[in-house]
């Protein structure tokens, strides 16, 4: 019998959370020791370095704790600070990153680290089945979680590739996968093309070596591969043709090419043969 004391859904948010917490550690751990040349490399994503990508992760996890702890006031604020910045002219995702690679690398580590947590608290804090406001689609604390852990990932990948190393897949990168199948429909329609009604069954590799499934068995359409590989689709970090996925059905090997885990405009992507 459930605890009554317990919020419904309070496991799944702490399992969530300890996990984003545990992928930021991973790329906490790249950062850390660099030399100021080093938050100045490039990444792959243009015209941005290390400190962006970090710059852009504590100003989004800055946004999700407002969302999180006050809705009312991320509405008002969200709606001044963005139309401001868009009356500018500016892009508020470009310029977040740009405001945050110009500090000092200690101070922008330490307003990273103290975010991230403030984040934490406020999520857990957050009602279980309320919807949270985003600049995207409301989200219940669990998803934006999920949200956030993904982008963590996704941009620790561009670090990643930056500093040429080779980071160790853990069983994390299901919650990439899941966010991945389920905005199938989106990475349709911010293409121009109609949502699917058809499933696609996705069957993967995961990182022990077992196996992690979606979709009914008996779906027409059909997509196998390593699950890393598919993480480093839908998040657009390499180009389709450098993965070792498979694609059976009209539907699904529509959906690999413009896959992607995350909201807004899709982007270039990355070059075939540009992976490491």
């Amino acid at each position: 019998m459930a605890d009554p004391n317990v919020p419904e859904g309070a496991p799944v948010l702490a399992g969530l959370l300890a996990d984003l917490r545990a992928e930021s550690a991973v790329l906490d751990g790249l950062v850390a020791a660099l030399e100021p040349a080093g938050w100045a490399l490039d990444t792959p994503a243009p015209g941005w370095t290390v400190a962006h990508q970090i710059a852009h992760l504590a100003w989004t996890d800055g946004w999700s704790e407002l969302a999180a702890r006050d809705p009312q006031a991320f509405v008002a604020e969200s709606g001044r600070v963005f139309g401001e910045l868009s009356a500018a002219g500016a892009d508020p995702v470009e310029d977040g990153a740009a405001r945050g690679a110009a500090e000092e690398p200690a101070a922008l580590l330490a307003r990273w680290r103290t975010g991230r947590e403030r984040l934490a608290a406020a999520l857990a804090a957050a009602p279980a089945d309320a919807r949270l406001p985003w600049l995207g689609p409301p989200m219940k604390a669990a998803s934006m979680a999920t949200a956030r852990l993904m982008e963590t990932w996704a941009h620790g990948q561009d670090v990643a590739d930056a500093l040429g190393v080779r980071r160790e897949p853990t069983a994390r990168l299901r919650h990439v996968v899941h966010l991945g199948v389920r905005t199938i429909g989106f990475a349709f329609t911010v293409h121009g093309l109609p949502a699917p009604q058809a499933p696609v069954r996705v069957e993967l590799t995961a990182p022990d070596g077992g196996s992690w499934t979606w979709g009914p068995a008996g779906a027409a359409d059909r997509v196998t591969g390593p699950a890393l590989d598919f993480c480093l689709l839908v998040t657009r970090r390499r180009h389709r043709d450098d993965l070792a996925l498979s694609a059976v059905g009209e539907l699904a090997t529509a959906w690999l090419p413009i896959a992607q885990a995350f909201a807004g405009a899709p982007g270039a992507g990355r070059e075939a043969g540009s992976s490491l």
